[in-house]
């Protein structure tokens, strides 16, 4: 197994870029369709079984280890579930600190802001799906010889490595939930993770069951979002 060498203490070694200018027409043209395309995602917690090829989640990681990092440590590792069995230990131990959490520990302020999504304890989705994909934030970094070095940003890091995964896996035709049990410790237990990773989200991936349905969501216009100066 090759291991990766952080850049610390290297020097500054600039390379050209020239990336292909696209014409402005044509960037309208595929902002304008992109726009639209990711208007229609939706968070999905139905999924269908049917098999999905693994080459679109490994290309979606692949974009995902596109995403900036601080210091270009690129503090991230995706984790991809298969095995039934894993899926279900997985699931288990989700649903037990879910039932904790919706029995009292979110507390009713939480509470309340979940019941028009429809959640509960329950999550079928975690075994429905066809892949399981778990994001570990590595909160410090791991030499070949066991020392330590830190990392920067790492929260900001993973948090748009996972928003680029998403937009790959949406583009792809594939549904997706962005699942963040609380507490998340067993996920390390269960998939022997080293003691620098921590569980950030366990994202289910495959196609929307036949029933599936959605909250009646609106999003934020953009006045509401965007302020121009």
């Amino acid at each position: 197994m090759m291991t990766w060498t952080p850049l610390h203490g290297q020097p500054y070694q600039p390379i050209p870029y020239h990336p292909n200018r696209i014409p402005v027409a044509d960037a309208l043209a595929a902002s304008a369709a992109f726009r639209a395309r990711m208007d229609e995602r939706r968070t999905v917690r139905m999924f269908s079984s049917e098999p999905v090829p693994v080459q679109l989640v490994l290309d979606a990681v692949a974009v995902a280890n596109t995403a900036p990092s601080g210091a270009h440590q690129q503090p991230w590792t995706f984790v991809l579930v298969e095995d039934p069995a894993v899926r279900a230990k997985i699931r288990e131990a989700a649903e037990e600190e879910e039932r904790i959490s919706y029995r009292g520990r979110l507390g009713e302020e939480w509470l309340s802001a979940l019941r028009p999504l429809g959640t509960d304890e329950h999550k079928p989705h975690l075994t429905d799906a066809p892949y399981l994909l778990v994001v570990f934030q590595q909160r410090f970094g791991l030499r070949a010889d066991g020392t330590t070095y830190k990392h920067y940003y790492g929260d900001e890091s993973v948090g748009i490595a996972v928003g680029m995964l998403l937009t790959s896996l949406h583009m792809a035709g594939l549904a997706a939930l962005t699942h963040t049990p609380s507490p998340m410790g067993f996920l390390s237990k269960v998939l022997n993770r080293p003691r620098n990773e921590k569980a950030f989200a366990v994202i289910p991936i495959g196609y929307p069951a036949d029933d599936a349905v959605v909250p009646n969501l609106v999003r934020k216009t953009m006045d509401q979002i965007l302020v121009r100066i």
